[in-house]
């Protein structure tokens, strides 16, 4: 994959959509089904050619890329600050498991044994989910900084959805390690960001 900056702006798009849908889950109960399938499916292409064959078309990162613009153009809703929170500290435990060896090591096992599961179940179906959640908790949840999520606690109390929100947590780190595969860096949100805005306003559809 090429060090170019529309595949960081893909990637991170990846981030800021994974932060959105758990946004989304734990204040509504529900999350837009075309993201939500997208992001999760992502978990799931390790072998891709490219950085948008990892999300299939750009047409399922909308959301993404929409919460980027936002973020990159300083209108964001004040109700979606806990979405930044999210994409940034993903961002910044990507880093964390980069140094980590012996944990990408599990979670490409782990990964690996889920690709087979799919053989009989959708990558949404309950099971998946479950796996992918138990993956999060074995790995990322054990460092000292955690995602703490926010939202109503009606909706974060049922498991299924917590069960969700993990798996989405998880797409979000995927997400951050193909940011710095593709040469993401976090002093770019800073200094690239009229060129990140424009890249990003011509994906939107």
């Amino acid at each position: 994959m090429s060090y170019n900056l529309e595949n960081q702006v893909i990637a991170l798009a990846g981030v800021f959509q994974s932060a959105a849908l758990v946004d989304q889950l734990a204040k509504q109960g529900t999350v837009a089904p075309t993201s939500y399938e997208c992001s999760l499916k992502s978990l799931l292409k390790v072998d891709a050619t490219s950085t948008l064959d990892v999300y299939g078309d750009i047409y399922g990162l909308q959301l993404g890329l929409k919460e980027l613009i936002a973020v990159l153009e300083r209108k964001q809703d004040r109700k979606k600050v806990d979405v930044v929170r999210y994409a940034l500290t993903l961002l910044y435990l990507e880093g964390k498991v980069n140094k980590r060896g012996d944990m990408l090591d599990v979670m490409s096992q782990r990964i690996a044994q889920i690709q087979t599961q799919t053989l009989h179940f959708d990558p949404t179906h309950t099971n998946i989910i479950s796996a992918f959640a138990s993956l999060y908790s074995d790995t990322i949840s054990t460092f000292p900084q955690r995602i703490q999520v926010t939202g109503d606690p009606r909706f974060l109390r049922v498991d299924e959805n917590a069960d969700k929100i993990r798996a989405l947590l998880l797409a979000g780190i995927r997400a951050a390690v193909l940011w710095r595969q593709v040469g993401g860096r976090r002093w770019k949100l800073f200094f690239m960001r009229k060129k990140i805005l424009q890249i990003a306003n011509g994906m939107l559809r």
